[in-house]
């Protein structure tokens, strides 16, 4: 469980200057240890408040923000992503190299973003809520990046507390795709985002 992200827990932008190397770094390294790839093309960023406070430093570091007023409004834009101890809260990239292949796969993955699921071991399958936000999906494609919500009972959260494994996957027919098991360093990661 981690704190919800207000401007004075921010740290100034010269404070970040001198932080940053080292920040960037615990950063790269946190996100890579909490993406799960599905296959070839899509990645699942499981973010939590230290990645959001790390993309909240660098828009006020790249747009030189420094007013109050600004600041809330990045604040408000990321905190949306951070989980609250009852969900995981993801990023979902749809990624390929060749554009024509990318418009192609876009058109047919069209509502990809409500057939990602999560399963703990023992408990029923839950689908992502898709972009809270805004809609990502025309009648023509879906979008190359989606955030979704996966609401987990108190049981899923015990569960996965004592020890059972949780399988994450993509059961649209365009993209049909799923892993057993997660890297236990990952599903313990994940488990720290989660309420008793």
């Amino acid at each position: 469980m981690t704190a919800k992200i207000t401007p004075d827990s921010l740290l100034s932008l010269e404070a970040y200057h001198k932080a940053r190397p080292d920040l960037r770094a615990r950063a790269i390294a946190l996100r890579k240890l909490r993406s799960v790839r599905l296959g070839e093309h899509i990645t699942l960023i499981f973010e939590n408040e230290a990645l959001m406070r790390y993309q909240i430093q660098e828009m006020l570091r790249v747009e030189r923000i420094f007013e109050p007023e600004a600041i809330q409004d990045e604040i408000d834009a990321y905190q949306p992503l951070v989980p609250d101890g009852s969900n995981f809260k993801v990023t979902m990239m749809i990624e390929y190299t060749v554009e024509s292949e990318r418009r192609k796969a876009l058109r047919e993955m069209r509502g990809v973003e409500d057939r990602v699921f999560v399963e703990v071991e023992g408990q029923p399958r839950v689908y992502a809520i898709a972009d809270e936000d805004l809609e990502r999906t025309t009648a023509e494609k879906t979008s190359a990046v989606h955030f979704l919500r996966f609401e987990l009972t108190p049981a899923m959260r015990r569960a996965l507390k004592s020890g059972a494994q949780m399988k994450v996957g993509c059961d649209h027919r365009a993209y049909p795709m799923h892993l057993d098991s997660l890297p236990p360093e990952t599903l313990a990661e994940l488990i720290g985002d989660l309420a008793d």
